[in-house]
């Protein structure tokens, strides 16, 4: 269960995480207590599965990179096999199973098209694939998702 510090402490990450040599300080700073309480708490809420990942989000296409999400039709019996061995590939950026034919859904960012074709084609060539669709964007829309607690 979270506690009231625990709300106030996510909401202020989520949108106003200081880039500065001792961010934690800074935020310690402003719910009135110090910065190893709220790297204790941080990391207690990591291990609870309340936070994933703290960290920056770049524009990708913009430093040169390609992406892509992927669609994949993974035999059921095979599926946990499969998401490991996708998870295991640099530049996945997360990977999630779905209901329908196309059951295990990723995205890829790689540094070239022809980098982002080999991981594909090692990809599809895993046991229990059936079918691989890659979904390159045409257009980006950047949503910011903030969940008030």
């Amino acid at each position: 269960m979270l506690t009231d510090f625990d709300k106030r402490l996510l909401n202020l990450i989520q949108t106003d995480l200081p880039l500065e040599k001792r961010p934690f300080a800074m935020i310690a700073d402003k719910l009135g207590t110090n910065e190893n309480e709220v790297i204790e708490r941080l990391q207690f809420l990591k291990e609870q599965g309340f936070i994933r990942r703290i960290g920056p989000f770049f524009d990708s296409g913009r430093l040169g990179y390609v992406s892509t999400l992927v669609a994949l039709k993974v035999r059921p019996e095979r599926m946990g096999l499969v998401a490991k061995a996708v998870n295991r590939y640099c530049g996945v950026t997360h990977n999630y199973e779905r209901e329908g034919d196309f059951n295990l859904w990723f995205a890829l960012i790689s540094p070239s098209v022809s980098a982002q074709t080999k991981v594909l084609a090692e990809i599809e060539k895993l046991a229990g694939v059936e079918q691989l669709i890659s979904l390159p964007a045409t257009r980006k829309f950047k949503v910011s998702v903030q969940f008030k607690l």
